[in-house]
């Protein structure tokens, strides 16, 4: 998890007599703790002696205009040249296309080199379009939540936390009365919300969500929208096609929502800086009643002003 203060910067220095974990609402006992300076000259240890961490820059060419893909793109390449193209960690870039998720090449600390190669991947021309309405919306949804999936599977083996930063407005929401679910959609979607939930924390991925719109979309719907949905399902009959949106998975995995900025690259940076101080707790978690029982999960601190941005539930299976 990462600690804030007020102004939503990470607050280093913490231990664990300052953390109280809360599993539904009862509280755990702490079995691990870690607290987590990346980069720090005070502890003297070379990089690659800190906790593996990655980031994944993701490019998503379907969910926006062409003109907001080729702002995105500027604003990655803007980030990666900064200081010089010296990253802060490992870095690799992946691009969402009609073809589905394409990942790059090695992770690198690189950021020139991840620029050239994010210049010889150029944007190529879509089949998706808004002007399909419902269909090609439940067409970018299911190939946005498929790409999610993959990239859950490809860094599940791989070591350490990872940062995915998602640079999009995010995929359809697809809610309101005129698409009401069935009862089997309902079921469906419950199944791809427990199996999303459950491959992001084992991959121990940290989701964040950058809208590139920026600006134009200060005070948009799709801005607050989905603060309604980002208390976990826990069963069937409640689920909306929103609570598998972009921002909820973000909010819900303990990432951040980054809206109404036209500084994208500040953004990417704003990320990353959640890389350099976090805390890494473990505990028991509590059998389920019955199958996909999902558990909620708080972090209260002792110290006035602070916020935990961490996962904010898991589902649990009945003890074996």
């Amino acid at each position: 998890m990462v600690v804030t203060d007020k102004s939503g910067n990470p607050v280093p220095g913490l231990q664990q007599p300052d953390f109280t974990l809360l599993d539904n609402k009862q509280p755990q006992k702490i079995l691990s703790f870690e607290a987590v300076r990346r980069g720090d000259a005070v502890q003297g240890g070379p990089a690659d002696a800190d906790p593996p961490l990655e980031a994944v820059l993701l490019v998503d060419e379907i969910n926006a205009a062409f003109s907001s893909v080729s702002f995105e793109r500027a604003q990655v390449e803007k980030f990666l040249r900064h200081e010089g193209g010296e990253l802060p960690c490992l870095v690799s870039l992946a691009v969402l296309s009609d073809s589905g998720v394409a990942m790059g090449n090695v992770a690198t600390r690189d950021g020139n080199a991840l620029a050239a190669e994010l210049g010889e991947n150029k944007a190529g021309l879509r089949t998706i379009t808004r002007s399909q309405g419902v269909y090609g919306a439940d067409e970018r949804l299911g190939l946005s939540l498929h790409a999610l999936q993959q990239l859950a599977a490809y860094e599940a083996p791989r070591p350490g936390r990872k940062l995915v930063i998602w640079i999009s407005p995010g995929w359809p929401l697809l809610t309101g009365p005129r698409l009401e679910l069935t009862s089997k959609d309902q079921q469906r979607y419950f199944n791809s919300i427990v199996g999303l939930s459950d491959a992001l924390r084992q991959a121990r991925i940290t989701l964040y969500s950058i809208d590139p719109l920026g600006m134009q979309d200060i005070g948009g719907f799709r801005t607050s929208f989905y603060e309604g949905f980002v208390k976990g399902v826990k069963k069937p009959s409640q689920v909306q096609l929103a609570d598998l949106s972009l921002q909820v998975l973000a909010t819900q995995t303990g990432g951040r929502v980054l809206i109404s900025s036209n500084d994208v690259a500040g953004e990417i940076a704003t990320s990353l800086a959640d890389a350099k101080t976090f805390y890494v707790l473990t505990f028991e978690g509590l059998p389920g009643d019955g199958p996909n029982e999902y558990h909620s999960l708080e972090i209260k601190l002792d110290k006035s002003g602070l916020k935990a941005l961490t996962r904010t539930g898991y589902y649990a299976q009945p003890q074996r």
